[in-house]
């Protein structure tokens, strides 16, 4: 398991976060970061097919170190 950060080029309404519902949200100006313990790199990857599928862009992904 990885602490993830997932940044989008969007500011994610309420309804579209709840499809997320195992990550935080922090929404900027003009974006919106998620982050949460993702288990494996499907799930990773259904989370950014799950953006992509909605028209959000991508605009990082990391992995946030254990401190």
């Amino acid at each position: 398991m990885a602490r993830m950060l997932i940044r989008v080029d969007a500011d994610l309404s309420d309804e579209l976060l709840s499809a997320f519902p195992y990550l935080t949200s922090r929404r900027h100006r003009a974006s919106t970061t998620l982050t949460g313990n993702i288990i494996d790199q499907e799930q990773l990857q259904g989370v950014l097919n799950l953006l992509s599928a909605l028209g959000i862009d991508v605009v990082e992904v990391l992995t946030i170190p254990d401190d």
